[in-house]
């Protein structure tokens, strides 16, 4: 099954925690990139965001949230 949301991550980041329980706490389909671990990745978040602060979200559709804190997210993803 494919995951309809990506969200980059720092391991100990206090607003990536709050956005993953977030997330889980709606039931929202997602996969968690630990950008700290994983270079290609932490690139990656860097290219598509433009910048190196995490969390980011990236939708099915490519819409980009970025350093975001969690109140923020009712908002983007409309729920």
């Amino acid at each position: 099954m494919m995951n309809s949301m990506k969200l980059y991550i720092k391991g100990g980041c206090p607003w990536c925690v709050m956005a993953e329980a977030w997330l889980d706490q709606r039931g929202l389909d997602y996969e968690a990139i630990d950008v700290l671990s994983d270079a290609t990745a932490f690139a990656e978040m860097k290219k598509i965001s433009g910048q190196s602060r995490a969390p980011v979200l990236v939708t099915a559709e490519g819409r980009i949230l970025s350093d975001f804190g969690p109140e923020e997210l009712p908002g983007f993803l409309g729920v």
